[in-house]
Order: C-alpha cells, then structure tokens, then sequence
C-alpha cells in the first residue's frame, strides 16, 4: 500500500479517529462542505484567469498581425519610391 507522508493506514485511520471524537461529525461536515466550496471558487479563478490569458494572447497575434501588415505596406511605399 501507497504511504503518504510516510504514515501507514493504520496511522491515518487513528488520526481520523482522533479527529471525529474532538471535533464531532457535524463539524466535519461543515469543514468538508467549505473545502469544497472553497475548491469551487478556486477552479472558478483558475478558469477566468485562464480565459483572460487567452484573451490577451489574442489580442497580441492580432497585433502582430497588425504590425507586420503596415511594416509591409511601408516597404512597398518604400520600394515604390525608390522605383
């Protein structure tokens, strides 16, 4: 069996133990229901982060894209002149 923190299953079911009998169900059930309304939120800010990377990564291929078009028109304004 895998260990995690180098504590076996024995260990962690004791620790669990210990935990319900200081804190009661109920309050366990509270924490769980935060955490994972806190892991909600979390993947909520993830994901808008997210997007507004992809947004800005938009806008600057559009502006490259931009850039390169009038760098090409003043070449041939450029090449018109010399002409």
């Amino acid at each position: 069996m895998s260990r995690m923190f180098n504590l076996g299953s024995k260990e962690i079911l004791i620790i669990a133990l210990v935990i319900l009998f200081l804190f009661g169900s109920k309050k366990l059930t509270e924490w769980a229901k935060e955490l994972g309304e806190a892991g909600k939120e979390l993947k909520k800010a993830k994901n808008e982060f997210s997007s507004a990377l992809d947004e800005t990564d938009e806008e600057i291929k559009e502006d490259k894209k931009l850039k390169t078009g009038k760098e090409e028109k003043v070449t041939q304004v450029q090449e018109s002149e010399d002409v």
